[in-house]
């Protein structure tokens, strides 16, 4: 397997320092942070540890730069972030090709990261223009009702390694658009894409302070600090149930508004009438975007019985011929896992399952090379009990079970405490909008692997998570609607 050599760039040359106040400057702790290679364990480079004073440096730049911003013209905000997202299509190969290196995910799937969180500066910087308040007549007739929508103030963005651009441009994005500044956290194993957009962010004119870029290996604690500052008015979180449901907590003590993009337990639903090659298609991509370590990602797969045996021997031919390598490598299709605990981790469930009767039909044993590898991997017949159903996988392994009617399986789809994303596949339109209507999810893909799209709201019900990010939802969670009461 190559190393970095094929690489258009040189990693020891990127920036990695605190991003605040549009300087870059040390961490006040002296400390730095190794940022790995998860195909081949090897240190890349290291980045700046922030204390939580270097935390409250960056409120404090977003805070003084926030009445700035906030009466910068529509129009202004709209060009700056449309020339985001030319910057970023301009530099697509620079930073797929970085994502790789850091997070593991194979070339196509970065550079399609890319694209998308390019995206989300194209369609918020149309957005920006568009935040329109309302008039109306008082149902009495007294006065007359005005709302306007105001920027929501000084917003933490805490987001996660699997899509270290998306996770930041989804956010960021409808932030500037709206009229708020910033602090980003993001997650000590992919920092380096974060710091690198922070270039192209001052390249395409975004004033200094407005976005701020900070690492720490301290996220509870720098966070909390940041969250208890009274000038924070707005968390955006995506990552773990667990660490959203205290992050919640933290944020009640300020009543700071929050935005929760959480867990997922994706049932990938085949009925018998489903085309077979579309269902194989989109369970693929369903389950092996980024290598399956995405909140979206199909989790469980319930089959229907006369479909069952040539779904799963499809899908097993189909993940066996991947290619598995360094991300980074021509041709590899499935990168490694982000660290040692996660290559664990799903090893053990894998051979629970199948101390438990079910059946591999391919993959099911850790690779004996350097890196965080694990073969795409299918289960035949996995007990309801099993971590692989129970719980969210992040990684590139199938479990199948099979169903008989409709009814149970909408029950076993629904018995979960997530409800991020379901995916159906149906020849029956009826069928399949009758069954959509009843998934407990906040997002359906109907004979689709892919959903997600800046336009539209991504989001999810139960324990996935609070409000929405895309659409002309995502700008609005960044608003305070004020109502003024008048007469004319």
């Amino acid at each position: 397997m190559n190393k970095t050599s094929s690489l258009s760039f040189d990693p020891s040359a990127l920036p990695n320092d605190l991003f605040i106040a549009g300087k870059w400057r040390k961490g006040s702790t002296g400390n730095r942070l190794d940022v790995a290679d998860p195909s081949t364990g090897r240190v890349i480079t290291s980045v700046a540890d922030a204390s939580e004073e270097d935390a409250l440096a960056a409120v404090t730049a977003a805070h003084e730069a926030g009445p700035a911003w906030a009466a910068t013209p529509p129009r202004r905000r709209s060009e700056i972030l449309r020339r985001c997202f030319e910057l970023m299509i301009e530099r697509k190969q620079m930073l797929a090709e970085l994502i790789s290196l850091e997070n593991g995910k194979a070339l196509p799937d970065a550079e399609g990261e890319v694209a998308y969180a390019a995206e989300f500066f194209r369609w918020f910087s149309e957005e920006a223009v568009r935040l329109n308040g309302e008039v109306s007549v008082a149902p009495g007739g007294a006065n007359r009702i005005l709302v306007q929508y105001q920027p929501i103030g000084v917003s933490v963005l805490v987001t996660p390694w699997n899509f270290p651009a998306a996770m930041a441009t989804r956010k960021i994005a409808p932030a500037l658009a709206a009229g708020c500044t910033c602090v980003l956290k993001p997650a000590t194993e992919t920092p380096l894409t974060a710091y690198a957009l922070a270039e192209i962010y001052r390249d395409a004119g975004v004033p200094d302070g407005v976005v701020n870029v900070l690492t720490t290996s301290k996220s509870g604690a720098t966070v909390s600090a940041m969250l208890h500052d009274p000038r924070v008015r707005k968390l955006s979180f995506t990552g773990s149930t667990e660490v959203g449901r205290k992050l919640l907590r933290e944020a009640a003590d300020q009543i700071i508004s929050c935005s929760m993009e959480l867990g997922g337990n994706a049932p990938f639903i085949v009925f018998d009438d489903a085309d077979l090659e579309k269902a194989l298609d989109g369970a693929m991509v369903a389950k092996m975007r980024n290598g399956g370590e995405a909140c979206t990602a199909a989790n469980r797969f319930y089959v229907q019985e006369g479909i069952m045996d040539a779904f799963a021997n499809g899908l097993a031919e189909r993940m066996a011929a991947l290619k598995v390598g360094p991300g980074y490598e021509k041709g590899v299709q499935c990168g490694p896992l982000v660290n040692q605990d996660a290559l664990e981790r799903i090893g053990s469930w894998v051979d629970e399952a199948a101390g438990q009767g079910a059946s591999i039909l391919t993959g099911g044993k850790k690779l004996d090379v350097e890196g965080y590898y694990y073969p795409p991997t299918v289960l035949k017949n996995v007990p309801s009990s099993s971590p692989l159903v129970r719980d969210e996988i992040f990684g590139p392994i199938a479990p199948l079970a099979s169903f008989k009617s409709e009814e149970e399986v909408i029950a076993r789809a629904n018995d979960t405490e997530y409800g991020l994303i379901a995916y159906v596949f149906t020849e029956d339109l009826a069928r399949g909008l009758r069954v959509s209507e009843k998934l407990e999810a906040g997002m359906i893909g109907l004979n689709r692997g892919l959903a997600s799209d800046p336009a539209a709201p991504f989001g999810g019900v139960k324990q996935s998570g609070l409000g929405r990010e895309g659409a002309h939802h995502g700008i609005l969670e960044f608003c305070e609607a004020k109502y003024i009461a008048v007469t004319w």
